[in-house]
């Protein structure tokens, strides 16, 4: 009766001991925080697309038709 009371201590810390970890939370919260910049990011080039492609064709033909 003894060894089964130790076995289940022994077997229950180990089980705590893998799921009370919390190293693996960083990993999801950098997941997290990079999908938001993505998603930001993809929301600003569609935003700001097309201005940004005129400026830089303005800039590009006031280039090319330099003397």
């Amino acid at each position: 009766m003894v060894q089964l009371v130790i076995l289940r201590t022994v077997v229950g810390n180990w089980f705590r001991s893998r799921f009370t970890d919390e190293a693996g939370a960083s990993l999801i919260e950098y997941t997290f925080l990079l999908a938001l910049i993505v998603v930001v990011a993809l929301v600003a080039l569609v935003y700001f697309g097309q201005t940004n492609a005129n400026v830089l064709n303005n800039s590009a033909n006031s280039i090319a038709n330099h003397p």
